[in-house]
């Protein structure tokens, strides 16, 4: 064999993007912004702004590098992540290792200088939160890692607001609770449709633990609290009519999703990918009008 044959391919740009899971990012990024829209009722800065939007990509790309480190023994016999560059080896550890850190750092400095030092902070125990307590800890010993270890996916909000006001309202804590509530709808609906590739590995994520029907009756609790959570800002004169009316409808259809999914699970029919995955969708563009509908309440009718 020739030592052509037998290099491995160098890592490009793409493979470090890839370790960053740009797909999640995207969302944390529209809570992100969307909180500094809310909290400033407006537009917040180019210069917050801009920070935010890398130095929140710099964060939750650090906390992408160390899980893909530290569940490479475990994505190396899932079809869904076998090919992730650190499984592949196509970036060798030690240099995930040196960009997570990287990314670390950077983070903190680009909010912290964008913005202020309390942002900063709370990015960082938002990666802290991620990678210690829900990768490290939580994700392969209980099968409620999810539900709390959602809260490191609810910090961002919290981040957003302290960029533009410096301090953490009661409706900054209300955001992040409805993130930290809609996580196990939206997680477990993808969890239904690969509960056989989490149960080979032996992650107990809650399909493969306490069965489908458990599981499904545990979405519609959140998914009640998640709607029930929306309302509460609005009770709270935070937002006008419009924003009731926006609510009421994303909710309706996230309703109806979820209804469909316990009325199958309820029937004692097998929960499949095509049932599943029309919660996992609406879920995240759920999440994504919830957010913009809060944002343009407040920049036009604040």
């Amino acid at each position: 064999m020739n030592a052509g044959a037998a290099a491995k391919p160098r890592a490009t740009w793409r493979d470090y993007l890839a370790l960053t899971k740009p797909r999640v990012i995207s969302l944390l990024l529209v809570t992100t912004v969307g909180a500094m829209f809310i909290a400033q009722k407006g537009f917040p800065g180019w210069l917050p702004l801009l920070g935010m939007l890398l130095g929140g990509y710099l964060s939750a790309g650090a906390a992408g590098v160390y899980n893909m480190i530290y569940d490479r023994d475990i994505d190396l016999r899932m079809k869904r992540t076998s090919r992730r560059p650190t499984v592949t080896a196509v970036i060798p550890v030690a240099h995930a290792a040196v960009f997570a850190v990287a990314l670390t750092l950077s983070s903190f400095v680009v909010i912290a200088a964008a913005s202020n030092l309390l942002a900063a902070l709370l990015s960082w125990a938002g990666i802290a939160f991620y990678v210690i307590i829900y990768t490290m800890w939580l994700k392969r010993t209980t099968w409620q890692n999810i539900v709390i270890g959602g809260a490191a996916g609810a910090i961002p909000p919290l981040v957003g607001w302290a960029a533009v006001t410096g301090e953490l309202s009661l409706l900054a804590w209300c955001l992040f609770a409805l993130v930290f509530l809609w996580t196990p709808v939206h997680f477990w609906a993808l969890a239904l449709m690969i509960k056989d590739e989490y149960r080979a590995v032996g992650v107990p994520m809650a399909p493969a633990v306490i069965g489908e029907r458990a599981t499904v009756l545990q979405m519609t609790m959140y998914a009640l609290l998640t709607i029930v959570l929306t309302i509460i800002p609005f009770a709270l004169h935070e937002f006008s009519v419009a924003y009731f009316v926006a609510a009421l409808a994303l909710n309706a259809l996230l309703a109806l999703r979820v209804l469909r999914l316990y009325q199958r699970a309820m029937s004692g029919a097998a929960i499949d990918r095509a049932t599943a995955l029309p919660v996992y969708k609406y879920s995240m563009l759920y999440l994504f009008l919830l957010f913009l509908a809060m944002s343009l309440d407040r920049v036009f009718f604040a």
